[in-house]
C-alpha cells in the first residue's frame, strides 16, 4: 500500500472509529422505546438542524453534486437549489403540525389523521420502501469510494458501511445517532470546505477559462481506464490515442476521428499533454454549451428534465421518512419550526462548495468526461490538482468527509425502517427495533450488491420522485385539507408508489431505450415525478371527493392537535403503536410497561 493509501486509509478508520465512539457514547442514554424512536423528543433546534444536516448531506450531495455539475454544466445547479428549497416547503406546510400530531412515525400520523389501520399499514410498506430504495446508493457509493481509494473490491465498501450503520442503530436508535448525524455534519462541511478554499487559491494564482467554446483539455500526459461500454463524442483528435476495441474493431494506438464513437470496455485511452477529452455523449463538449443552461441531462426533452427534477427535489423532502423523523425529536412544534429554518441556513452554507466543486473538476480532471465516472470527481481532485504530501493529505480529509456522508444518511434511513417494523410488524419493543434494523440493513446491503447504477445523484433523484409521489401528498392533504378520507390516501399511496416505483427500478435497471416513443418514454422514466406527483396527488383528491362519507370523525378535534400552537395545551404525544390519544406508559426491551419520560406538557 502506498502513501496514498495509507493515509486515506487512516482517515477512513479515524471516521469510522469516531463515528462508532460518538454512537456508543450516545447510546447510554438510550433506555426506552421513546429514546430510540424520537430520543424521548427532547432534541433542541439546533442540536437538531446540525444532526438532520448531517443526515440529510448523503452521498449524493457530498460525491454526486459536483460530479453532475462537472459533467453536465448549469442544469445541474437545479440538484443542489431543489435539495435545498425542499426545507422551506417543509417548514411551511409539515414540520410544526407534524410535531403537533404528537406521532412516532409516518404510518402513526396517518391512522391518527384518518383513523384507519389500513392507510397505516400501506403508509408503513411505502416507508420501508422509499428507505430500502434510498439506502442502496449510499452502499452503493461507499462501494466506489473504497474501490477508487484503496483498490478494495467494490463489494467490501457496502458492507462494511452497512455493518457500521446496523451496529450503531441497534446499540442506541435516534437518541445515539442524533450525536452521531450532528458530529458528521461538521466533519462533512469541513471535509469539504478545506480542499474548496485551497482549490480557489490555485485557481487565483492561475486562472483556467470556464466557458470558451473548446472543449476540456487534460494539463498532463493521462491514461484512462475503460471498465464499462461508453459511448463518446470525440471533437479534437489530436492527442488522443486508443488501444482495445473501438465502434466493434480491435485497435492499437489508433486516432479516432471526430464524432460520436463507441469504446468497449477494457479499452485504454491515451490522452497526451493538452489533448482535448472526449466527452461522455449527452455531455456538453465545449465550455460554452457547459456554463448554459437549458440542455438537460443528456437526453430529448431538456425542460422537462428540468421541471420534473425540480418538481421531485423540492417536494419529495416532504415525503422522506429519514427527515421527518427528525421532527418527532422536537420538544413541539415551535422548536420544529425553528430547526428545519437552521436546517436552510446549514445546507446553504454547505452547497456552496460542492458547486465550486464541480467547477474545479471539469478544469482540472476533465478525463473523468470520459467515461462518465463524474462521482470520482471531488475524491480524486485534490491528489490532481496539488499533488505532494498537502494534495494527500487533503485527500484523504475527503475521504473522511465522503465515508461520513454514507454513515449519517444511512443511520438515519435505518432508524426509520427498523421504526416503521417494529410498531406496525412486531410488538413495538426495543429488542424489536433492534431485530428490524438488522433485517432491514442487512436486506438493504443485498439489494445494494444486486441493483444497477447511476450516479449517485441521478439515483437519489429517483427517490426523491417515489417520495414526491406517496409520503408527500398523504402528509400535505392530510395537514392542510379536511376532506381526505382513508380510501382516497390508499388510492394515492398505491397509484403514485406504483408508478413512481416502476419509473424508477426501470431507470437503475436501465431497460429502456431512448428510441421507444421517440424518446418520450425514456424521458418520463428517467424523470418521473413531472408525470407521477399530479397522478398521486390527483388520485387522492378524487378518490376521496368520491367518498365523502368516509371521512373520519372529529376533524375539527384533529385539525386543532395539529394547528393550534402548543400553549393552549391540546398536545398529547401518541405511544408507540397506539393509535388512541390517552395518556400511556412506554415500553422496554423486556415488554413491561413502566411511566416513560416521553410525555411533554407542551407536545
Amino acid at each position: 500500500m502506498n502513501g496514498v493509501d495509507v493515509l486515506t486509509a487512516v482517515a477512513l478508520f479515524a471516521a469510522a472509529f469516531a463515528t462508532i465512539a460518538v454512537g456508543a457514547w450516545g447510546g447510554r442514554f438510550s433506555r426506552t422505546t421513546s429514546d430510540f424512536l424520537v430520543a424521548s423528543r427532547a432534541v433542541g433546534p439546533r442540536w437538531n438542524a446540525a444532526a438532520v444536516s448531517g443526515e440529510y448531506l448523503s452521498a449524493a450531495s457530498f460525491l454526486g453534486v459536483a460530479g453532475l455539475i462537472a459533467k453536465y454544466g448549469a442544469d445541474a445547479l437545479w440538484y443542489p437549489v431543489g435539495f435545498t428549497a425542499g426545507y422551506l416547503g417543509l417548514l411551511l406546510f409539515v414540520a410544526a403540525p407534524l410535531r403537533r400530531s404528537g406521532a412516532y412515525t409516518v404510518p402513526d400520523f396517518a391512522e391518527f389523521r384518518l383513523s384507519s389501520t389500513a392507510v397505516r399499514k400501506t403508509a408503513m410498506v411505502v416507508v420501508v420502501v422509499v428507505c430500502v430504495l434510498y439506502l442502496i446508493p449510499q452502499f452503493q457509493g461507499a462501494g466506489l469510494t473504497l474501490n477508487i481509494l484503496l483498490g478494495v473490491p467494490v463489494w467490501v465498501g457496502g458492507v462494511a458501511v452497512g455493518t457500521i450503520v446496523i451496529v450503531n442503530v441497534v446499540g442506541g436508535g435516534m437518541r445515539s445517532i442524533t450525536f452521531v448525524q450532528a458530529f458528521q455534519y461538521w466533519l462533512k462541511l469541513t471535509a469539504i470546505a478545506i480542499p474548496t478554499l485551497v482549490l480557489i487559491g490555485v485557481f487565483a494564482g492561475d486562472p483556467q477559462p470556464v466557458g470558451d467554446p473548446a472543449p476540456p483539455r487534460v494539463s498532463a500526459p493521462t491514461t484512462v481506464d475503460v471498465t464499462t461500454d461508453v459511448v463518446v463524442t470525440v471533437t479534437e483528435p489530436k492527442g488522443v490515442r486508443i488501444t482495445g476495441t473501438l465502434d466493434g474493431t480491435e485497435v492499437h494506438a489508433r486516432v479516432p476521428t471526430p464524432g460520436r464513437h463507441v469504446i468497449e470496455a477494457d479499452s485504454v485511452i491515451a490522452l497526451d499533454a493538452g489533448a482535448a477529452t472526449p466527452v461522455v455523449d449527452g455531455a456538453p463538449v465545449d465550455g460554452s454549451d457547459w456554463v448554459a443552461s437549458g440542455d438537460g441531462f443528456g437526453d430529448r426533452h431538456p425542460l422537462f428534465q428540468v421541471l420534473s427534477l425540480v418538481i421531485a427535489t423540492f417536494l419529495g423532502v416532504m415525503g422522506l421518512p429519514h427527515v421527518l423523523v427528525r421532527f418527532y425529536t422536537n420538544p413541539d412544534g415551535r422548536t420544529a419550526r425553528r430547526t428545519a429554518l437552521a436546517a436552510i441556513a446549514l445546507l446553504s452554507l454547505f452547497y456552496l462548495f460542492p458547486v465550486l466543486l464541480g467547477v474545479f473538476s471539469r478544469l482540472y480532471v476533465p478525463e473523468l468526461l470520459i467515461t462518465g465516472a463524474s462521482d470520482a470527481a471531488v475524491l480524486l481532485l485534490p491528489s490532481a490538482t496539488i499533488g505532494g504530501p498537502a494534495g494527500q493529505a487533503l485527500a484523504a480529509l475527503v475521504a473522511a468527509g465522503a465515508i461520513a456522508a454514507f454513515l449519517a444518511t444511512s443511520s438515519g434511513l435505518l432508524v426509520s425502517v427498523a421504526g416503521a417494523l417494529s410498531t406496525d410488524v412486531l410488538r413495538g419493543r426495543v429488542r424489536d427495533f433492534r431485530v428490524a434494523a438488522v433485517a432491514g440493513g442487512g436486506i438493504a446491503v443485498a439489494l445494494s450488491l444486486a441493483a444497477g447504477s447511476l450516479e449517485l445523484s441521478r439515483t437519489v433523484g429517483l427517490v426523491f420522485a417515489v417520495a414526491a409521489s406517496t409520503l408527500c401528498p398523504l402528509l400535505v392533504l392530510g395537514i392542510w385539507w379536511r376532506g381526505l378520507t382513508a380510501p382516497g390516501a390508499i388510492a394515492g399511496l398505491v397509484v403514485g408508489g406504483l408508478s413512481s416505483g416502476i419509473a424508477t427500478s426501470l431507470a437503475i435497471a436501465g431497460v429502456v431505450d431512448d428510441s421507444v416513443l421517440d424518446g418520450w418514454l425514456s424521458v418520463v422514466v428517467g424523470y418521473p415525478a413531472a408525470v407521477t406527483v399530479p397522478l398521486a396527488f390527483g388520485t387522492m383528491i378524487l378518490v376521496s371527493l368520491s367518498t365523502r362519507s368516509r371521512l373520519p370523525g372529529d376533524l375539527s378535534r384533529t385539525f386543532a392537535r395539529m394547528h393550534v400552537p402548543e400553549r393552549v395545551g391540546m398536545g398529547i404525544d401518541r405511544l408507540p403503536g397506539r393509535a388512541d390519544d390517552e395518556p400511556g406508559r412506554d415500553r422496554t426491551a423486556d415488554g413491561p410497561s413502566t411511566e416513560g419520560p416521553d410525555r411533554h406538557p407542551r407536545g
